[in-house]
């Protein structure tokens, strides 16, 4: 479920724009009142878009986009706003804006935008993880093209599955690689047996990285695995 933050200070407006979105979208939408608030939740969490308000009290959506911009340089923003001047559309977009909607609108219309805008950052990802072939692990270095794990100038060749499944963590390090992104990525099937076959190559790259105490692979819960790197 994508994550979006929404700043709004109508607390009407706002509440009919998670609901909405929650329920038609499908999204997890945490609602902030104002920009100070909605700064410190966008530094608590991870989100995937954000729709500022622009006219705010404490902190206004112009500002409070620029200084999240020096945080995230790529998470979506669309900036929303009862103004529809050209100068503001411009400033929206200068402030590293990606899109720009005016109030008052079609919920319907915010949706197809937040679609999109998600879709262009999803390929751009997916595009940007076709081109990483060398992982920093630690001391280690893996080097998926080849399938190698190095480290002291000691090598270990990894099968197929192993070094797709290392990668993938690597993409995700630090965060929930969810079981059946892992399975549907490298099997195409989640199922029970598949299931079985990935914690067995787990446990393989496990000992392949114990050398460096400061890596590690965990469970988490109910959810996937993740690699920490200290």
């Amino acid at each position: 479920m994508k994550k979006i933050l929404l700043v709004e200070d109508d607390p009407n407006l706002g509440l009919l724009l998670q609901d909405y979105l929650q329920l038609k979208g499908k999204f997890d939408v945490i609602l902030c009142k104002d920009g100070e608030e909605g700064l410190r939740a966008f530094t608590k969490q991870t989100y995937d878009l954000l729709i500022l308000d622009v006219m705010m009290p404490k902190k206004d959506g112009f500002t409070l986009g620029k200084e999240i911009r020096k945080i995230n340089g790529h998470i979506p923003i669309i900036f929303a706003t009862a103004k529809g001047m050209i100068e503001d559309k411009t400033q929206a977009f200068n402030l590293g804006g990606d899109d720009y909607i005016t109030k008052p609108f079609r919920i319907e219309e915010l949706l197809l935008r937040i679609n999109a805008l998600l879709k262009r950052a999803n390929n751009s990802e997916k595009q940007e993880e076709e081109k990483q072939t060398i992982f920093k692990i630690g001391h280690y270095v893996f080097d998926y093209t080849s399938q190698l794990i190095t480290i002291n100038n000691v090598q270990q060749k990894l099968s197929t599955k192993e070094a797709e499944l290392l990668r993938l963590l690597c993409l995700r390090k630090n965060e929930v690689l969810t079981r059946e992104e892992a399975l549907l990525n490298i099997w195409h099937d989640d199922n029970y047996f598949n299931g079985r076959s990935m914690d067995v190559f787990l446990s393989k790259i496990r000992k392949y990285l114990r050398e460096d105490p400061s890596v590690e692979i965990i469970n988490v819960h109910g959810r996937g695995y993740k690699l920490l790197i200290d």
